[in-house]
């Protein structure tokens, strides 16, 4: 269960309704122009509550409700329209909503991160990006010159809400890994909004199993275990890039080998219906050490990684299910059935930077890496990795499109299931 002080309440059960899915961007419109005006009534009361928190060292208990109130509409809304929920929120954010998050009482706070708590927020903000989505601003040529533009990145939650919306519209149900997916963005957001008015003083955390209060256990045929003790080596975390230029170069000529061990693995299991053992155990390496050196840059893992991939080498570790029978079909297709997961693999992978730039920082200065970023990073590479294992036929199952426990971190099962035989 989530120990942080603002908790995301979740009782949605899953079910979606065709018509107000297939229309939820018209339905949200009343909702987002009445956030938009009590947002400006908030603001000010936020600077009200910052001034009245600098003095007092805690924020006056009727600031406290009104900005609460608003954080739980926002979130409501959030949720309405990423189809983590599928009831029509209420105006005035009051609790029962399938998708709720709680915020405690007014606490003392230190009156120098109320001081300077928008500089503070910064390393929030970034991930917040990577799980939300965030405006940003780009250039785009046209025509005659560059003009300015005003864009958004995509975010997990986005991605996750688009995938969605046609999974809802098709079966009139959410899938659960989208709409984990999806609350884990939003109930980010909650936390950064809470931390950012005042209404608490603990830093916004990411990792998805204090987000969420819990990660459904997963028996996948590839699954990511994680023994790292978050020690870093500041030496290393300094040179991290160079160190790991050696294997980016070993990953790129080793992935020529790999395209063609695919197309063969992809010929032989269309035929037989089963990938050959020595194809699989070839792509299966490749996968781990894949997963090793993307572990190792973005300083999820310490120790300099191997370059043959060898099973148990490392501390965070890829288990590959045995070469099983495949539906041929789903083999046939498999670069079309697979692309709903690559677009969201796409907003996974967007985490792995802001953990592995604010995890430098970190890592150089307390010489260990901050466990909610490790813990978020090693989703990231858990989700990347049943991508690529899908797409190189390693397993017929596909991704689990949502964050799980992992094996070996807090709050997740100690070994890997038992059912399944691991390749070597």
């Amino acid at each position: 269960m989530s120990d942080h002080p603002v908790r995301l309440v979740i009782s949605d059960d899953l079910s979606r309704k065709r018509l107000t899915v297939f229309f939820r961007l018209i339905l949200v419109i009343p909702h987002y122009l009445w956030l938009a005006a009590w947002g400006v009534v908030a603001l000010l009361a936020a600077i009200a509550n910052w001034i009245a928190t600098l003095v007092a060292g805690r924020s006056p208990a009727p600031l406290h409700r009104f900005l609460a109130r608003y954080v739980k509409y926002a979130t409501h809304v959030y949720a309405y329209l990423y189809l983590a929920a599928d009831p029509y929120p209420p105006f005035d954010g009051g609790p029962g909503y399938p998708v709720d998050v709680e915020i405690p009482p007014p606490e003392p706070q230190n009156r120098l991160t109320v001081a300077f708590r928008l500089i503070l927020v910064i390393p929030a903000l970034l991930l917040a990006a990577a799980l939300l989505g965030a405006p940003s601003f780009g250039s785009n040529r046209w025509r005659s010159g560059d003009e300015a533009s005003f864009n958004f990145g995509i975010g997990i939650a986005h991605a996750a809400a688009f995938l969605g919306w046609f999974v809802s519209v098709a079966r009139r149900r959410m899938s659960h890994g989208l709409r984990d997916s999806v609350a884990w963005g939003v109930g980010y957001g909650a936390q950064l909004w809470a931390y950012l008015f005042l209404l608490t003083s603990r830093y916004p955390d990411s990792d998805p199993e204090v987000v969420l209060g819990g990660l459904p256990v997963r028996s996948d045929p590839i699954i990511l275990e994680a023994e790292d003790d978050l020690r870093r080596s500041r030496l290393t975390v300094f040179f991290r890039l160079l160190l790991a230029f050696p294997h980016f170069v070993w990953l790129m000529l080793w992935g020529v080998l790999v395209f063609f061990a695919a197309i063969a693995n992809w010929a032989a299991t269309l035929v037989q219906g089963r990938p050959p053992v020595g194809l699989h155990r070839f792509l299966s390496a490749y996968l781990r050490y894949q997963a090793h050196v993307y572990a190792f840059v973005s300083l999820i893992a310490n120790p300099f990684p191997g370059f043959a991939g060898s099973s148990g080498s490392y501390p965070v570790e890829v288990a590959v299910a045995a070469p099983a029978r495949q539906n041929r079909w789903t083999v046939g297709f498999r670069l079309v059935l697979v692309l709903p997961a690559w677009l969201l693999g796409a907003a996974y992978g967007s985490v792995l930077w802001p953990v592995a730039l604010l995890g430098w920082f970190a890592s150089l200065v307390t010489g260990k890496m901050p466990r909610s970023l490790r813990n978020t990073g090693v989703q990231s590479v858990r989700y990347s990795t049943q991508v690529y294992g899908y797409v190189y036929l390693l397993t017929d199952a596909y991704p689990y499109l949502g964050p799980c426990r992992i094996p070996g971190l807090s709050g997740g099962p100690e070994q890997p299931p038992e059912a399944l035989p691991v390749a070597g």
